[in-house]
């Protein structure tokens, strides 16, 4: 089945009793039972929804996998994996990463007694460097947030299979549209499917897509036990989300392209992040393990002040200064005081992140009408 038609059917079932061609939003805490242990496979919400399961379903699909779990956010997705672990572990991860994981790791789990080594991900030498005996999981971004650099997903997949390792893969910023990390052999897939899965900007919920059985059940317990589990509305909103999804990322590709074109050209415009350029240091592998470039990039003005960085953005109209990324509206984002202010400054300017730096998600407006109010914001 080809991937347009993946998004507009997966998980759709006509509904049962009626017939409705859109899952319902089966609003219930709890089910009947026809006797104590006989039930129609549902017990209580927090375990099972029938809205849930045909989102899990479609999860499952859409990124090639066998198993789907819908978490409340991101972040419950990536504390549930890092929940297989156990004090004494240690993960790889990428030094460029979201500010929301960064704290998770370093503020939650860490003083829980799991080690976090963050390494250049981009560099498979340095990955195998890091693994030590206490290694049980390596954690990667690609393209990372904020700074694009691209992780080559393959060479992480034989790297954990050889030192008998799980790898997982925030996909967030490709989508399943652009990269599929179970078909290059990563283990786990995370989304944030706040973003480009609900792709409206009307939702917060995550999601972890799996082959493996085991691991799959071992995940679900985590998600039943410690119940971060999404509401049926949510669920309702990123299974409506999904069926646009493939038309959506075009769109944010070819805008994306347009900008980032565009920018490079401008002459107050010092450097853009974005993996489409022939001479990214990750185009290859990114060409290699991805359908496009996507719709986010960074980029940093000649004139290097925080100053400078806050006029633009506070002068754009279309773009709008917020948080998030993915959905259909364009935004922009400072993410040294928003989405990374939760790294440490010294973290950030070694890692490349500099306190001048600006982050676009380009959404499906006209691209002309963006370029001009980038144009107009920057002088």
């Amino acid at each position: 089945m080809k991937s347009a038609t993946k998004y507009v059917h997966a998980g759709a079932h006509p509904d049962p009793a009626t017939g409705a061609i859109m899952t319902p939003v089966y609003q219930t805490s709890t089910y009947v039972q026809e006797a104590p242990g006989v039930n129609k496979g549902f017990e209580y919400a927090r375990s099972q929804n029938p809205t849930r399961k045909a989102l899990e379903e479609a999860l499952a699909v859409i990124e090639n996998g066998r198993f789907g779990l819908a978490f409340s956010s991101g972040v419950a997705a990536t504390d549930a994996v890092i929940k297989l672990l156990n004090s004494g572990d240690e993960v790889i991860c990428g030094k460029d990463m979201y500010g929301g994981t960064y704290r998770l790791f370093t503020q939650v789990f860490a003083r829980l007694g799991i080690g976090f080594r963050f390494t250049d991900t981009t560099n498979p030498q340095a990955v195998r460097a890091a693994i030590t005996e206490k290694t049980k999981l390596i954690w990667i971004e690609t393209p990372t947030n904020p700074l694009m650099s691209i992780t080559d997903i393959s060479a992480m997949a034989d790297i954990a299979k050889e030192k008998k390792l799980w790898l997982a893969v925030d996909n967030t910023f490709a989508s399943p549209a652009l990269q599929n990390p179970l078909d290059l052999g990563a283990d786990i897939v995370m989304h944030s499917s706040t973003k480009y899965l609900g792709g409206h900007s009307d939702v917060i919920q995550g999601a972890l897509v799996m082959n493996d059985e085991a691991l799959r059940d071992k995940l679900y317990f985590i998600q039943k036990s410690c119940g971060a589990v999404p509401g049926p509305m949510d669920c309702f909103l990123v299974l409506r989300g999904i069926k646009t999804l493939g038309l959506r990322m075009k769109a944010h590709c070819e805008n994306g392209k347009a900008i980032a074109e565009w920018l490079r050209r401008h002459p107050k415009v010092a450097k853009v992040y974005w993996p489409g350029f022939e001479d990214h240091p990750g185009h290859a592998v990114a060409k290699k393990q991805m359908k496009d470039f996507g719709g986010m990039l960074s980029f940093e003005l000649k004139n290097d002040s925080v100053e400078e960085a806050r006029r633009v953005l506070c002068a754009t109209k279309l773009f709008a200064l917020a948080e998030s990324l993915g959905g259909v509206e364009s935004l922009i984002n400072h993410p040294a005081s928003m989405t990374h202010a939760s790294i440490p400054r010294e973290e950030r300017l070694k890692n490349g992140l500099s306190d001048s730096l600006i982050r676009l998600s380009i959404g499906i407006e006209d691209a002309e009408d963006l370029i001009e109010d980038l144009r107009q914001a920057i002088g």
